[in-house]
């Protein structure tokens, strides 16, 4: 069957349909663009939200700061929001913003070349399509391409193999010997539920997590009805859920060196939680982690710790040999017969997300390699030389703070700022130039050297805020409302504005 050619030339091309994208296509809305095409691989939006469905799925930050500020939602029914109920709200914010009818599911982005001659970015679906757009935003996410372990014999396996973002709702586990590999903030989530129906639980741990009181419960239904009659209600909420999100990063995390009573701080209180949980001073010692708090992301939990007091679960952390048609081998030469193999091995940020897809700009410049044979950076976290008219949603410097959304708002903010001021220059083509990213790469670099990633012992995190070179280069070192504030005031000149023209004739 022929693949039909998209001929046109839209406004935009968005990869991606999870909140990065929509927030992008939000804003397009807002500068006037309405001709737009989001390419989403899945087969419905939301992204994570949508791709994830594991039991004991929910945010793990509080509700009142995971949303959009301009589109709050006053219906979370806990104060740590289930996924479902995160899947209905990227639903309700495409519905109200008029976002479906510019989504295309089950289609897979292979790449995009920009074409020097026309001034817009060609971007090739699997099967042969092209679909050509003025700008590309790519928004893929951050936890996008779902990392399986290299482990041998995994393939020998004769029981059932999951990873956590393929979860089969139809997994029968009543009963049966479960083995999980991996203790990150997804399992943290998921073991207290697998250990409410395993006949026997093994879990495999190389990296012990900071857990923290998880302040959860109920939102009383008083509440919500005053959210929804008085919306500053809920945003005082959100400041202050927010202010403790940002005291526990900006002041914990990246002022390590100045402030390390913070950090001091998240660290005693994971450790209490820990004391008051667990009484065997062994298994205590065994999730006792050895690096600094933040070096890997933290998470929330009432009941992760005492799941591992239960007489059937058990904690290995010894390495894994292999893996074999009945079960994992440790290093010691140990076997444990398992009937189910969960994989909560999380996801390949740097290798195959930076970027999820191939990516070249002017003069043929490959961003993947690019990215690897020079220095991983984005200028604000959003635009890199050589690529015009692209904004790349998920980029080294760019994550601000703990809620996902305080990064999308300050692309939004960047991105809406570069289009007014290109409709005013009379420009159809914008580039940030190699000095500016330059400048920006030195400063957050400068600023780096007081966080725990570079003044912390990390060594033994095994996080993935670290790419191949040791670089956390995921967070921007500053704090959110710095990082809001340069959205909206960073040098126009640090652009260069072209006529579709001119472009063409000057490449």
């Amino acid at each position: 069957m022929t693949q039909l050619q998209d001929t046109a030339i839209h406004d935009a091309v968005i990869v991606g349909a999870g909140f990065g994208g929509m927030g992008a296509a939000i804003e397009l809305h807002r500068q006037g663009y309405d001709d737009l095409v989001i390419l989403e691989r899945e087969d419905d939006l939301g992204g994570t939200w949508h791709v994830n469905r594991y039991p004991g799925l929910a945010v793990d930050i509080p509700s009142s700061t995971y949303s959009y500020s301009f589109e709050p939602n006053p219906h979370w029914s806990r104060l740590f929001a289930p996924g479902p109920e995160l899947k209905r709200y990227a639903e309700h914010v495409a519905d109200k913003y008029g976002l479906r009818r510019h989504l295309r599911f089950g289609t897979v982005v292979e790449g995009a070349r920009w074409d020097e001659d026309s001034a817009t970015w060609e971007v090739r679906v699997e099967g042969g399509e092209v679909v050509r757009g003025r700008f590309l935003l790519t928004a893929t996410g951050f936890l996008s391409q779902p990392r399986l372990p290299d482990i041998a014999g995994i393939e020998d396996f004769a029981g059932t193999v999951v990873h956590t973002t393929r979860w089969d709702d139809d997994l029968e586990l009543e009963g049966r010997r479960v083995g999980i590999i991996g203790t990150g903030a997804t399992a943290v989530q998921l073991i207290p539920e697998l250990a409410k129906v395993a006949g026997h639980l093994t879990v495999y741990q190389r990296t012990p997590i900071y857990v923290s009181p998880k302040l959860d419960g109920p939102v009383p239904g008083i509440v919500r009805a005053a959210f929804a009659k008085v919306p500053l209600t809920q945003r005082a909420t959100r400041l202050v859920g927010t202010s403790i999100l940002e005291l526990l990063m900006v002041a914990g995390v990246l002022h390590f060196r100045d402030l390390p009573w913070a950090n001091a701080t998240g660290k005693r209180v994971c450790e209490a939680h820990l004391r008051r949980q667990v009484r065997d001073p062994e298994l205590r010692a065994r999730l006792t982690p050895d690096y600094d708090f933040g070096c890997k992301r933290p998470t929330f939990s009432n009941t992760y710790y005492p799941t591992f007091t239960k007489p059937h679960v058990d904690l290995e952390t010894t390495s894994i040999d292999h893996v074999d048609a009945g079960g994992i081998v440790t290093a010691d030469g140990r076997r444990t017969d398992l009937d189910v193999l969960v994989l909560a091995t999380g996801f390949d940020l740097w290798e195959a997300n930076f970027p999820a897809i191939e990516v070249v700009g002017r003069e043929g410049r490959n961003l993947g390699r690019w990215w690897r044979e020079n220095r991983f950076c984005a200028y604000e976290g959003i635009t890199i030389p050589r690529f015009p008219n692209f904004f790349s949603l998920n980029s080294p410097y760019s994550y601000s703070g703990l809620s996902y959304f305080t990064t999308i708002e300050t692309q939004m903010a960047h991105l809406g700022r570069l289009l007014r001021t290109m409709r005013k220059r009379g420009a159809d083509v914008v580039e940030v130039t190699e000095e500016a990213n330059d400048r920006f790469l030195d400063r957050m670099t400068g600023l780096l050297g007081n966080s725990v990633f570079n003044a912390g012992s990390c060594a033994t995190a095994r996080s993935y805020y670290f790419n191949q070179h040791g670089e956390a280069v995921l967070l921007r070192p500053t704090s959110t409302l710095s990082a809001a504030r340069e959205a909206t005031r960073f040098p126009l000149d640090d652009y260069v504005y072209l006529r579709k023209e001119v472009a063409a004739l000057s490449v």
